[in-house]
């Protein structure tokens, strides 16, 4: 199969780049915001250079999309890389509260270091930041406790930089989603394309869904253990093993879409990205 023309155009993320990096001067503490389905494709390469040494908040979202025994797996991984990893499911409002207490308590170093300078406390001021999609702005309404930011399930809702007030202790400046200029590693544009995670992309869903079936195909086959069983077979009564992602998606279209392969094709990306095929991480960690 060629290469999946993923193509995006970043001009307003270029713009939104540079305004970020601006304002990253006034911030205390960064809140990284990854998908917990793909945590190391939705890793930007620049977060580190620019977060410098800010604390960092590593935030993987959307856990009710993995098994519990997946989020250990990555747990562990990310404890040995010497981070602490903060699991959330935003749209629920599950684990944010911990988020914020992280986010307080880089705070108190802060103003402690005012303190010793003479100067008067001040809320902490923290930003979110990751690829569109992954949940910033839903995060950003649960810690908040109302919707003050524009959350869709469209990527590539925010647009300007602006702060929310959270609470006397912080402040939080929510950022368009940023993706690299350029992303060389195929295999991670193709995840970030399976999870919609992609922004303002162009590509090919037909491709993207084979690629889709063959990457479950793998991963049954690698780490079956951590997926639930016969997952494509169980949601449309199709077995996979042994075709090739091409042919499954040929098949389903012509046994349920009239032929139509790009029907077929957008209901599989849909019901992955909506949970209809059970927990399914498209990454687990390296060994």
């Amino acid at each position: 199969m060629t290469t999946p023309p993923i193509q995006w155009y970043p001009g307003h993320i270029a713009k939104a780049e540079k305004a970020l990096k601006e304002q990253l001067k006034l911030v205390d503490v960064v809140l990284e915001v990854r998908d917990v389905r793909i945590p190391l494709a939705t890793q930007h390469p620049q977060v580190s250079q620019w977060t410098g040494s800010k604390t960092r908040v590593l935030v993987l979202n959307r856990m009710d999309m993995i098994s519990p025994q997946v989020q250990k797996l990555w747990e562990s991984w990310f404890v040995a890389q010497g981070e602490v990893p903060y699991f959330t499911d935003a749209q629920h409002g599950k684990g944010t509260v911990a988020v914020v207490k992280a986010a307080q308590a880089a705070g108190v170093e802060v103003n402690k270091k005012r303190r010793d300078r003479g100067m008067l406390p001040r809320p902490v001021r923290a930003v979110v930041i990751g690829f569109p999609n992954v949940g910033k702005s839903a995060l950003i309404n649960r810690l908040l406790g109302r919707r003050a930011v524009e959350s869709a399930a469209r990527p590539g809702v925010t647009r300007q930089l602006r702060w929310v007030k959270i609470s006397d202790r912080i402040e939080l400046l929510d950022a368009p989603g940023v993706i690299p200029a350029k992303l060389d590693d195929r295999e991670a544009a193709i995840k970030l394309a399976i999870c919609d995670d992609i922004g303002e992309a162009s590509y090919d869903n037909q491709l993207v869904a084979a690629e889709l079936v063959d990457l479950i195909g793998y991963l049954q086959d690698t780490s079956g253990n951590l997926l639930p069983r016969s997952i494509l077979e169980s949601r449309y009564g199709l077995d996979a093993t042994n075709v090739t992602g091409e042919d499954y998606l040929l098949t389903l279209a012509n046994e349920r879409y009239q032929g139509d392969a790009e029907r077929a094709a957008r209901q599989l990306l849909n019901d992955f990205r909506k949970g209809n095929l059970g927990g399914i991480p498209l990454e687990l960690p390296p060994n």
